[in-house]
C-alpha cells in the first residue's frame, strides 16, 4: 500500500506524545494508520484527512466524506491487561467522545451513544466510531480506532436522522474537535487500564439512548425486543424479555415501534 502525501499537524490542545499527520484527501485513514502500524509507528500515531474517497464504517458500510468534517483514525499499541479485552476500548473512546461533544463551545442539544457504536445529538446521528485490530504472529498486537464527526455538515435524506455539530451552535473546526476528543480519550484510556470496565460501563449507561426503555435489535438471527437493561462486562447488550434476559453482541437497536429500515452511512461509522 501506498500512503498519500501527509504533513505534520499541530493540534492546539491535544493531549502529549501524539504524531498527528494531516491528508489532504485519502482512500481511508483507517487504512493509513494501519499502514503506519505495520511500519512500526508509535502508539497515538494519528492521521486526520481533508476528505475520503473510501471511508468505511461498521459492516463494511460506505462513509461518504465531504470536507469539513472530522475524518480521523489513530493507532493504539498500549491496550489492556489480562481480563480487558481490545474491544472495550470502543466503550471507551464513545465515552470520550461524547465528554469532549459535550463540552464544545456553543453546542446546544443532548448528548447520546446509541449502541454500539453512535454518538446522537437530540436523537441524530453525529459520529461513529470503528475499531479494528492489526499485528498477528509474531507482531505485538496493535489496534486501529477510526472516527467520523459531522462537523460542518450531514447527509439528507437517509432512512434515520443525520445531524451535524455545526446544525446545533458549534463553530469551531475539526482540527478543534480532533484535539478535544484526543484529550479525553489519553485520559480515558490510562483510567481504563488503571481501573477496569466498570466504570466506562457506568459512564456509557449514562449516556445511554433508550436505556431503561423497550427497543428492538435486529439480530443475524432475527428480531429480538426487549427492555434495555444494561451491557455486559464485554460490552454485549443486556435485554430482559418475555423469554428472560438476552446478551446481544451483534445488532441494530431501534425503540419500539420503529423500523431498523435501510442504512447508508456518512463521513465514518469510522474514519
Amino acid at each position: 500500500m501506498t500512503l498519500p502525501p501527509l504533513s505534520r499537524e499541530d493540534l492546539p490542545g491535544g493531549p502529549a506524545g501524539v504524531t498527528a499527520w494531516l491528508a489532504a484527501e485519502t482512500a481511508s485513514t483507517m487504512d493509513d494508520v494501519r499502514e503506519l502500524g505495520r511500519s512500526g509507528a508509535p502508539d497515538f500515531t494519528c492521521v486526520r484527512a481533508i476528505v475520503q474517497t473510501g471511508g468505511r464504517g461498521r459492516l463494511g458500510r460506505a462513509w461518504q466524506s465531504p470536507p469539513g468534517n472530522l475524518y480521523l483514525s489513530v493507532l493504539l499499541r498500549r491496550l489492556g491487561g489480562p481480563g480487558q479485552p481490545v474491544h472495550q476500548l470502543g466503550f471507551v473512546a464513545a465515552v470520550a467522545l461524547a465528554d469532549a461533544v459535550s463540552a464544545l463551545p456553543g453546542l446546544s442539544g443532548a448528548v447520546r451513544l446509541k449502541w454500539p457504536n453512535d454518538l446522537l445529538l437530540d436523537g441524530a446521528k453525529v459520529a461513529g466510531l470503528l475499531l479494528e485490530t492489526g499485528g498477528g504472529g509474531t507482531e505485538a498486537p496493535w489496534c486501529v480506532l477510526g472516527l467520523g464527526l459531522n462537523v460542518a455538515n450531514h447527509p439528507e435524506g437517509l432512512p434515520y436522522s443525520a445531524s451535524s455539530l455545526a446544525a446545533a451552535g458549534y463553530g469551531g473546526d475539526p482540527a478543534a474537535c480532533a484535539a478535544a476528543f484526543l484529550t479525553r480519550f489519553s485520559m480515558a484510556r490510562d483510567a481504563w487500564r488503571a481501573e477496569g470496565f466498570s466504570p466506562v460501563r457506568a459512564a456509557w449507561l449514562a449516556y445511554a439512548q433508550h436505556h431503561g426503555q423497550v427497543v428492538r435489535v435486529q439480530t443475524a438471527a432475527g428480531m429480538i425486543a426487549g427492555r434495555f437493561d444494561d451491557l455486559d462486562d464485554s460490552g454485549a447488550l443486556v435485554l430482559d424479555t418475555d423469554a428472560g434476559r438476552r446478551v446481544i453482541t451483534a445488532g441494530e437497536v431501534t425503540a419500539a415501534g420503529t423500523s431498523p429500515g435501510s442504512r447508508r452511512d456518512m463521513a465514518g461509522e469510522a474514519a
